[in-house]
């Protein structure tokens, strides 16, 4: 079972937050970063420059359908960005962990950090 980052952006903090955790609730992914970016892309024939934020989260490939699955049906974008990106070298036991947290619906007891 690889590991990768899977890829989206949102135009509010708000929905990223709401995208992050309810994928690590579902246990569809161990953890999730959101970052405050600056993007340029074309939409509607013209350049587009807006804040966004970029959401990165850290699953196996096996659960990227159900990933992308889940974050189109919360996403606001009519074209959301998402793409995942295979994590080639990665410390053995913070894959396991990775594997184990997402699994499917979480574990509400287990503790994430040990």
């Amino acid at each position: 079972m690889s590991c990768v980052a899977v890829v989206t952006t949102t135009d509010s903090y708000d929905e990223a937050r709401s995208i992050a955790r309810a994928l690590v609730e579902r246990g569809l992914a161990a953890c999730v970063q959101i970052s405050e970016i600056e993007s340029f892309y074309v939409w509607d024939d013209a350049v587009q420059n807006e804040k966004e934020y970029r959401i990165v989260l850290k699953t196996t490939a096996e659960r990227y359908h159900a990933v992308e699955s889940a974050i189109r049906d919360m996403h606001s974008y009519t074209l959301p960005a998402i793409y995942a990106v295979d994590l080639k070298h990665v410390y053995g036991p913070y894959a396991e962990w990775v594997r184990s947290n997402s699994a499917g619906e979480a574990d509400p007891n287990r503790n994430p950090l040990r």
